[in-house]
């Protein structure tokens, strides 16, 4: 079987070493004359996949000791509720960076639940950059500033964080963890949802700093960020698949020489992309502002409406999966996650070259 060009901006690739172990072991996991999927959660068979992806996550990421690992469900969407209503008291204001639909959407659902302001915004140019980290200021009494580390529907990310503010900084980081090495001390909370970069949909990693932990009886169990730390995240059944998965993606990563190494290949992906970009003299149009460029999702659009369709016609019949651009911004996008091959890379870069000479 020939794999697929996936450049899907999610479900996204997964590392073909990690569905052909889960293959390995589909029916019989451990001996157990069982799939991963029949155990019980309460199994020891199935915990001791659960603390070890938590084990690497921790290594990976140098996570220190004083935060959690949260495995939880509902996706990074469900943390645009839960993050308010643990972390911003009545008295407080919480503060969104704006830099892309996602963003948006985690203001908009704070907005439902206290006091919200946006801290700065990159709307009135159509999202195409990052604002300036050093010009935020949020007010030392704030609940906290959130921010979405990468936005994968106009290809900008952040190059570097705010360091200038007092409060706890929480980052949606979805579509970019694991892809750069990241000092988790300076978050207060990380969130991503797994289907990019961490392994299938399902999963949601919550990474929170103890002391933000509080037990408040006046939230509803299921929605307390209290209740899944002291049940280490199996208060109910949860997505024991993800979780595995998501394990066999963290022991891929190791192998690759960890964050560090992955960086290194996502730099090179991203490098030969955007070199086809910026030198086919305006043929392709990159949305993002050249300093906030993404290393993850890479948009771009052509000189017509008709030349982007049929460039998104002859890559699919060449076997390209995913480059539609949003359905809000249309174009053309590449989602280049840790799993997708340098190699798969190359063969879009020389589809594009191409594509170009037999339409300029």
């Amino acid at each position: 079987m020939k794999r697929a060009y996936n450049f899907n901006a999610g479900p996204a690739a997964l590392p073909e070493w990690v569905l052909q172990e889960a293959k390995e072991h589909w029916l019989n996991f451990n001996d157990t004359g069982m799939s991963l999927m029949e155990l019980s959660h309460r199994s020891a068979d199935y915990e001791a996949v659960h603390n070890e992806a938590k084990e690497l996550l921790t290594s990976l990421l140098s996570i220190p000791d004083n935060y959690e690992i949260l495995f939880l469900q509902g996706g990074a969407s469900l943390q645009f509720t839960m993050i308010p209503m643990n972390l911003l008291p009545k008295n407080q204001t919480a503060y969104y960076a704006l830099t892309g639909i996602w963003s948006e959407k985690a203001l908009k659902e704070a907005s439902k639940l206290g006091n919200t302001a946006i801290s700065i915004s990159s709307k009135n140019e159509n999202y195409s950059y990052i604002p300036n980290s050093e010009q935020i200021e949020v007010p030392k009494d704030a609940a906290y500033l959130h921010i979405t580390s990468n936005n994968t529907i106009y290809g900008t990310q952040w190059s570097s964080y705010p360091t200038n503010v007092s409060v706890p900084l929480i980052a949606d980081m979805s579509s970019d963890i694991l892809s750069t090495p990241i000092d988790v001390s300076k978050f207060g909370l990380i969130y991503a949802g797994a289907q990019k970069n961490l392994g299938p949909s399902g999963v949601t990693v919550v990474i929170i700093r103890k002391d933000l932990i509080k037990e408040d009886a006046a939230l509803p169990t299921m929605l307390s960020f209290h209740t899944h730390a002291k049940s280490n995240s199996l208060f109910n059944t949860p997505p024991t698949l993800a979780i595995y998965l998501l394990s066999l993606v963290l022991k891929w990563v190791k192998k690759q020489g960890g964050v560090e190494g992955i960086a290194t290949i996502n730099n090179e992906k991203a490098k030969h992309l955007y070199d086809v970009i910026d030198q086919s003299n305006g043929f392709y149009r990159g949305h993002a502002e050249e300093t906030s460029r993404s290393k993850m999702n890479v948009t771009f659009t052509l000189q017509s409406e008709n030349l982007t369709k049929a460039f998104l016609q002859e890559a699919k019949e060449a076997g390209f999966v995913g480059l539609n651009g949003h359905r809000s911004v249309g174009g053309c996008r590449a989602s280049i996650y840790n799993a997708v091959p340098l190699e798969h890379v190359m063969e879009l870069t020389k589809f594009m070259k191409e594509f170009q000479r037999k339409n300029q």
